[in-house]
């Protein structure tokens, strides 16, 4: 900012200085706010945490087999090989479900087993809370 010094001789003069009062102002409400917080900063929360007995370690439960459900091409299902209907596959993901570790579920479908029905038993198994859902197909033979 250029002011004039505000005279009728002949020259002006130019005074160029910072007005530095709002910085000041600036920098006083920071201080204050860094006085009022920093206490609470400093403010520590006396919490007695529980200790852990890391001398006896539980067993880690072993992986659960995996259900296979194999849909033929007629729409039959199987579950681990032995012949289920719909709806004894559904009280039985129901309960599997709950399990702890809960077992993965593989389906097997035919080449030419309908998209619908592998997608029902898809969709059942995942209604039922199964959360690893697979597919099982053969390798290419070269």
């Amino acid at each position: 900012m250029a002011f004039s010094s505000g005279g009728d001789s002949g020259h002006d003069k130019v005074n160029a200085t910072i007005n530095i009062v709002p910085l000041v102002d600036v920098m006083l409400v920071l201080l204050i706010i860094f006085m009022v917080t920093a206490p609470l900063m400093a403010h520590k929360v006396k919490v007695d945490l529980p200790e852990a007995n890391l001398d006896e370690r539980p067993e880690t439960a072993p992986a659960a087999p995996p259900l296979t459900i194999a849909i033929t091409s007629n729409g039959n299902l199987y579950l681990n090989d032995q012949p289920v209907t719909m709806d004894l596959l559904d009280s039985t993901l129901a309960v599997e479900a709950q399990k702890t570790p809960q077992p993965p579920v593989n389906v097997r479908g035919d080449a030419t087993t309908p998209y619908r029905t592998v997608n029902e038993v898809v969709n059942l198994a995942q209604a039922k809370g199964m959360r690893k859902v697979g597919f099982v197909s053969a390798r290419e033979k070269n």
